[in-house]
């Protein structure tokens, strides 16, 4: 028996360090516990390959010199791949989140956050546009010191 598995687009700010050579994706199952790391170049935006269906994963970005100094983690981003609709994150101004879902055309999703994975709440709903995602902006994203995300499909 075959097991899908996904990936995850990821985009940031680049950092604003002249000396700044490259950045690093860590990600992990567990909150804060990276077991796995991409190394990239000079490029502001990544994919992880691999990520299996149902599980959550958390992901963090690093930037290093070339004498392999490494800045601190970034604000820390959760993804569970699998369902009908994707979502990636990418970091706005102000604490912001920036979800680009990708589902089904023009079938419509509830955008749930969490702060203990056990509590969801629907915080907006998107409805998928004819390029097969759209954009939601959490604008209230930073006044959690930790936040989860997932969809789910719209009554």
């Amino acid at each position: 028996m075959a097991t899908d598995t996904y990936s995850a687009d990821m985009s940031w700010d680049p950092n604003s360090e002249p000396s700044v050579s490259g950045y690093r994706i860590y990600y992990g199952t567990a909150s804060g516990n990276y077991t796995h790391i991409t190394s990239l170049g000079k490029v502001t935006s990544g994919t992880v390959e691999g990520l299996m269906g149902g599980v959550t994963y958390y992901f963090a970005v690093t930037a290093y010199n070339a004498a392999g100094f490494e800045s601190a983690f970034s604000a820390e981003a959760s993804f569970m791949p699998g369902g009908l609709a994707t979502v990636a994150l990418r970091p706005a101004p102000n604490g912001q989140f920036i979800l680009s879902v990708s589902g089904l055309n023009s079938h419509s999703y509830d955008i749930q956050a969490s702060t203990n994975l056990q509590t969801w709440s629907v915080i907006g709903s998107v409805t998928i546009s004819s390029t097969g995602s759209t954009e939601f902006t959490d604008t209230n994203a930073g006044l959690f010191p930790t936040r989860f995300y997932r969809t789910q499909s719209a009554p």
